[in-house]
């Protein structure tokens, strides 16, 4: 029986809707606490008994949620909550886990629930290893087919400097120093293209990693990105995002 529950999220109002649920789904349990980072994940985990269940937000300040168990393996069942993380939300329910998207509705906490209750009487919890494993498995985008006049032409996304939203239009810029137009949104690239060679630096720019030149302390803990070959180019790091950039960097 699930009974003490640890919640890891780092958006408070996400927490205290996830504390009123589990009242309403099971009042008798006990939420252990809520933690909200990678390293508090950690350091909660490596200092207490592994609770009966993990509610865990897929990305927090720090890094993804994944690289917990890197540290440590708690021998317990895991729900994922996610906004837009639909590649890993794929994985989980390839490897039978369960997942909730944000917001989080009873009915559906109520349904993991249950899962994980079964999971747990027959033994059958699913080891991170194994999700770890189909999420590389993944296949990103590698090249793009764009109308040019009466025929079509292949863009490499390797060939890609930056991609920024003008207008509400998508645009990428490319090693050669031109642009292209892609039908796709900001946010649909950010699902369809590799996480180790792109990043989501703000609304407006993904960047390639390779096309950083530096990175700059900026006003009130924001970062400014300095581009190889578009130096006129400027790109500001929210305080919240600046963390996060310097361990995709660090990796």
């Amino acid at each position: 029986m699930i009974k003490n529950i640890l919640i890891i999220e780092d958006e408070k109002p996400n927490a205290d809707r996830l504390k009123r649920l589990i009242a309403a789904v099971k009042p008798d349990a006990n939420i252990l606490g809520v933690v909200e980072s990678v390293s508090e994940s950690i350091d909660w985990l490596l200092a207490n008994s592994a609770p009966d269940l993990i509610m865990m937000d897929v990305r927090l300040p720090d890094g993804l949620s994944f690289e917990i168990f890197e540290k440590v393996k708690p021998a317990c069942p895991v729900i994922f909550t996610t906004a837009y993380d639909e590649y890993a939300v794929r994985a989980f329910k390839v490897n039978s886990i369960d997942y909730l998207l944000k917001p989080v509705e009873q009915d559906e906490l109520e349904y993991s629930f249950r899962m994980a209750e079964e999971r747990i009487q027959k033994n059958q919890i699913i080891s991170i290893e194994s999700i770890l494993s189909q999420i590389n498995k993944k296949e990103y985008r590698s090249r793009f087919l764009l109308p040019f006049r009466d025929v079509y032409k292949t863009v490499l996304v390797s060939d890609i400097e930056y991609l920024y939203s003008e207008l509400k239009i998508t645009k990428a810029k490319l090693s050669n120093g031109t642009e292209e137009v892609l039908p796709q949104t900001l946010e649909e690239l950010e699902q369809q293209l590799d996480p180790k060679l792109f990043f989501r630096v703000n609304r407006q720019f993904i960047i390639h990693i390779d096309s950083i030149k530096h990175i700059h302390n900026y006003f009130n803990g924001k970062l400014k990105i300095e581009l190889r070959k578009n130096p006129e180019v400027e790109i500001i790091v929210s305080r919240e995002k600046a963390t996060i950039i310097k361990n995709w960097l660090d990796f």
